[in-house]
């Protein structure tokens, strides 16, 4: 496995509508001033999160399981700015929606500026043929209400592309966050 260039990235994003909307570049301002870096980078591509958040509550006093998670548990807010309780966490959506290859795997990872704020995104795994919008986890470590920017780079997503194909990719396991559109809660 190699991981894949600024180069790979921009000609599988004409070619196979990797990403979309896709960014060639790195942009760290827009209209509205500096915002935190978004877009193509050397190895990788900057992912922004979308302005829908579900923010974790413990108003019902629920217990987090997995198996069957209690959306009640949750409050739901579109905005610009998400504020994350102390000790808590939110779950978003990328503005990205993300077309993975049958011989590519790729690696969420949280960028720096968050994480030197103790705002960790959880490493996820986008496997072969995986389809759809990203749901991403924000977790505060602090013991302060923690700020995420909707429309702004959150992570970083590396690619690592096979000399051959999977047996079996996601898609043909029919996996249960294929196509995925929106925050998507856990499904057992």
């Amino acid at each position: 496995m190699a991981i894949k260039s600024d180069r790979w990235i921009r000609r599988m994003a004409q070619a196979h509508r990797l990403i979309e909307p896709f960014e060639s570049a790195q942009v760290r301002e827009t209209a509205g001033g500096r915002v935190i870096s978004y877009g193509t980078s050397s190895y990788g591509y900057d992912i922004r999160c979308a302005d829908e958040f579900k923010i974790f509550t413990n108003i019902n006093s629920a217990v987090v399981d997995p198996k069957r998670f209690d959306s009640s548990s949750f409050v739901d807010l579109e905005a610009e700015v998400c504020i994350i309780p102390p000790n808590s966490f939110a779950l978003a959506r990328t503005v990205e929606y993300l077309r993975i290859p049958r011989n590519v795997l790729t690696i969420c990872l949280g960028k720096s500026t968050y994480a030197r704020c103790g705002i960790i995104v959880n490493v996820t795994p986008l496997e072969p043929e995986w389809e759809g919008h990203v749901t991403l986890e924000f977790s505060n470590t602090t013991p302060l209400p923690a700020k995420i920017y909707a429309n702004e780079g959150v992570a970083q997503i590396l690619f690592l592309e096979s000399d051959e194909p999977c047996e079996t990719s996601y898609r043909d396991r029919a996996g249960k966050y294929q196509n995925q559109t929106g925050v998507t809660l856990p499904r057992p």
